[in-house]
């Protein structure tokens, strides 16, 4: 486990949510619901974590001042209006869940997700399960989502 030293300034967490948070590579047919721009997987994934303790974490690090960020990326192959439809179901499966956040960025697949939240400055942290996207970011840490982050994002509480 990582050893996070906490400092005087902001504090981010910028969550994934597609193999992050939502188990989406798990919904039967998701690619190629989503070839033929059907939004319903981001809806219909099942979250990877018992999301009330995921909030309650979440939530504990939110007091302790923490800006909790969501930058989810949008289909590969996509049109503006199924970036719509995958928006508002994104953010319905976090309403649906109750997972708390500050900013929300649904951004283009090809989108480095630190573009979204650099100017925020301070200590940032990014989870996310893509190897490749954890590669890119270049602004503070990452936690590998590809393993079970909880003791991650706890161990960010007691640091």
């Amino acid at each position: 486990m990582r050893d996070y030293q906490a400092d005087n300034l902001l504090s981010v967490l910028v969550f994934d949510m597609d193999g992050t948070l939502a188990d989406f590579y798990e919904v039967p047919n998701w690619l190629e619901k989503i070839r033929a721009f059907d939004a319903s997987p981001y809806r219909d994934a099942l979250p990877i974590y018992d999301m009330a303790f995921m909030s309650k974490v979440v939530l504990a690090l939110k007091e302790a001042g923490w800006r909790i960020v969501v930058t989810t990326a949008l289909s590969k192959v996509t049109t503006p209006e199924y970036d719509e439809q995958v928006t508002a179901a994104k953010l319905e499966w976090l309403a649906k869940y109750e997972f708390p956040y500050d900013e929300f960025h649904a951004v283009a697949y090809t989108d480095k997700k630190e573009d979204f939240t650099k100017a925020l400055g301070g200590r940032q942290i990014l989870v996310d399960d893509n190897p490749k996207v954890r590669e890119d970011w270049t602004i503070g840490d990452t936690i590998d989502a590809s393993q079970s982050i909880l003791g991650e994002l706890q161990a960010l509480l007691i640091a």
